[in-house]
């Protein structure tokens, strides 16, 4: 671990309107729990501030991590500010999830504690599919406006260049804006297929059934596979408010020996899952990022997904997977990724090509990149800069150049006597946070 990056003995608070136990936890609690205990791992004091769903306890203890659960949907978000601005002066630095709504933690905190808003992706167009018109334009209100006034002083944390896009173009904030990932875990190496032709196609979805997953062309995607392949099996893994609506719609179109919805499974059966599938579907209409993409990567195994927000930066048209263009029908971007999986060569160089790329993202890499931002932030004394650029910089003495943004960034260039090379990094390196591998350019 970087010198830089000793979060050893800081205050820190997580707060995230759920944790990675509550029934409807996706992704977001996810990245958050692990960077919370990551950072507890590193020797911080790391408060996680939630709700609480029925049967949970207030109060415990989990990984060095202390949780306080307090409140439900939204009943949460005024007592988590009241409880913070009682302790205004017991946190160093606070990371500030915004799940649509943020916790607007600046209100109850001295200037000087940096927060980190954390975005995962934009909801704007997500509201209305949840809540009345009334309360949509409110939520949109909130994550906008209200949002870029109350983290001014502050700057949002996002986990890939779409989400980066989308708070400068759908939210126009102009404050610092930095991409930390979210990380994978690597499978058991059982768990990997081997590559083999395809015969009857084995698909995978996992995914929360939730309304913007888009279930319904999901279930149109199989039918229209099932008349090409009979013996075609889609397997839906994961839960949510919208399961109900898949049973009904499984049993509507008549796919009920196509589409088998398992619900919530253990890790280990999901892993199985997936592992044994020729693709990994999606239909969302938009991500911060594809965690599912990632995961099944790991196990060698390619997705078709749309060409949209998130799915965009976590596949890799062509090479590990196919991106399906909204002019393009999804069962026609299927068929072309099974004929070319329906060669064994082209299978395992696709399938080592998603380990490969699943590789480059890990929890601990994850939260380095945080505990630098936040260690960086607490000696500054504020989480913003004035150029939130990414830049590849090399010093004196180091053996390899590094990716760095932000205050962290900044502290070295207080001494540019001690750098020998520094430019901007790429939007590929800022994303991995490395250096890409530049090529020599022949002498003319």
């Amino acid at each position: 671990m970087s010198t830089t990056a000793r979060v050893a003995g800081l205050r820190l608070a997580v707060v995230n309107w759920r944790d990675p136990w509550h029934p409807s936890a996706g992704g977001a609690e996810r990245y958050a729990w692990e960077l919370a205990r990551g950072l507890a791992r590193r020797g911080a004091h790391v408060r996680y501030l939630t709700s609480r769903a029925p049967g949970q306890r207030r109060g415990e203890r989990v990984e060095g991590v202390e949780f306080v659960r307090m409140g439900g949907r939204f009943t949460v978000y005024p007592l988590a500010l009241l409880w913070i601005l009682l302790r205004r002066r017991s946190f160093d630095a606070v990371i500030d999830c915004q799940n649509g709504i943020p916790f607007f933690t600046p209100w109850a905190l001295p200037r000087r504690v940096p927060v980190f808003c954390v975005i995962h992706h934009v909801h704007d167009a997500q509201f209305s599919l949840y809540f009345p018109a009334w309360l949509a334009r409110l939520g949109q209100t909130l994550e906008g406006p209200v949002s870029r006034w109350a983290y001014r002083r502050h700057a949002y944390v996002v986990v890939s260049p779409s989400t980066l896009r989308a708070v400068r173009e759908r939210l126009s904030w102009t404050g610092p804006a930095y991409v930390v990932p979210n990380g994978s875990v690597p499978p058991e190496r059982s768990a990997a297929p081997a590559p083999g032709p395809v015969g009857d196609p084995e698909l995978v979805c996992v995914t929360r059934l939730v309304p913007h997953k888009r279930l319904g062309r999901l279930l149109d995607l199989a039918g229209r596979l099932a008349e090409r392949h009979p013996g075609l099996r889609l397997h839906v893994v994961g839960d949510g408010p919208e399961a109900p609506a898949l049973a009904d719609g499984i049993a509507g179109r008549g796919l009920g020996g196509v589409v088998i919805a398992h619900g919530y499974v253990p890790d280990a059966v999901k892993s199985a899952l997936v592992a044994r599938a020729d693709l990994h579907l999606s239909t969302s209409q938009g991500e911060g990022w594809g965690l599912s993409v990632i995961e099944a990567a790991a196990l060698g195994v390619p997705t078709v997904a749309p060409d949209v927000d998130g799915l965009r930066d976590a596949v890799r048209h062509g090479t590990t997977g196919w991106l399906a263009c909204p002019d393009e029908e999804a069962a026609d971007v299927v068929e072309r990724a099974l004929k070319e999986l329906d060669d064994p060569a082209r299978r395992a160089e696709i399938a080592a090509a998603c380990r490969a790329w699943a590789g480059e993202f890990d929890w601990a890499r994850t939260t380095g990149r945080m505990a630098e931002l936040l260690a960086a932030s607490v000696r500054a004394g504020s989480s913003w800069t004035a150029d939130d650029r990414a830049h590849v910089i090399h010093r004196y003495g180091d053996e390899h150049p590094r990716v760095l943004e932000g205050p962290a960034r900044d502290e070295l260039l207080a001494a540019p006597e001690n750098i020998c090379e520094i430019r901007p990094a790429t939007p590929t390196e800022r994303l991995l946070g490395r250096p890409e591998q530049r090529a020599v350019r022949p002498e003319r």
